[in-house]
C-alpha cells in the first residue's frame, strides 16, 4: 500500500470522526452552545522502542469528538514518523473516559485499536497493534478554544515479534464550532 493511500485513508478516518461529532451536536441545540463539534489536535510525537531503544519523531494530527457527555470520547488521529531508513505511520481509534479536573484542566484515559504501516529499508509491512494513553488538556480560559495537550502512550503491537513502544505527543488543541 503506497503512501497516497495511506493518506486517504487516514483522512476518511478523521472526516468520519468529525462528521459523527458534528451530527451529535446538531442534535442538542443547548449542548451546540457550549461545546465544540470536534477539538483539532496538532502537535508532534516521539516514540521509543523498548526492545532496542530506537527511536522516532514526527508530526501528528488527530481529531476528537464527544458522543456521550462525560462518558466517551472518541479520538482518530495520524502520526508518521521518521527514523533511519525507517518510517512508520500509525493511525489510531482511541477510546476515552474524560474526567474534567477543573475548568481549565481535563484528563481522558484511552485504549484502542492502531494500524502501523512501516516502511523500513525498503520493506512495506502492515500490522494491527494496541494502544493506551493518557491524555492532559490544559485550557487558558474558561471557553475552550484554544489550549494544549499533552499525551503519554503505550503501543503494543500483534504482529510478529511484538514490538512495546512508549511515545509521547504534545501540541495545540483548537475548539472546532
Amino acid at each position: 500500500m503506497n503512501t497516497t493511500a495511506l493518506i486517504r485513508i487516514a483522512c476518511s478516518l478523521l472526516g468520519a470522526a468529525a462528521f459523527l461529532g458534528s451530527g451529535y451536536a446538531c442534535a442538542q441545540p443547548d449542548a451546540a452552545a457550549t461545546e465544540s463539534a470536534a477539538i483539532l489536535e496538532l502537535g508532534g510525537a516521539g516514540s521509543w522502542n523498548l526492545h532496542d531503544a530506537a527511536s522516532s519523531f514526527g508530526p501528528t494530527i488527530a481529531v476528537e469528538v464527544t458522543p456521550i457527555e462525560n462518558w466517551l470520547e472518541l479520538e482518530a488521529g495520524v502520526t508518521p514518523s521518521f527514523a533511519r531508513h525507517t518510517t512508520e505511520w500509525d493511525t489510531d481509534l482511541l477510546f476515552k473516559k474524560p474526567w474534567t479536573i477543573s475548568e481549565k484542566l481535563e484528563f481522558m484515559f484511552g485504549l484502542g485499536p492502531e494500524w502501523v504501516h512501516t516502511r523500513q529499508s525498503g520493506v512495506s509491512t502492515n500490522s494491527l497493534a494496541g494502544e493506551v494513553a493518557l491524555d492532559f488538556m490544559f485550557w487558558p480560559s474558561a471557553r475552550h478554544r484554544f489550549g494544549w495537550y499533552l499525551e503519554p502512550a503505550y503501543d503494543y503491537s500483534f504482529a510478529r515479534g511484538h514490538e512495546r513502544s512508549l511515545g509521547i505527543s504534545g501540541g495545540l488543541l483548537i475548539a472546532i464550532p
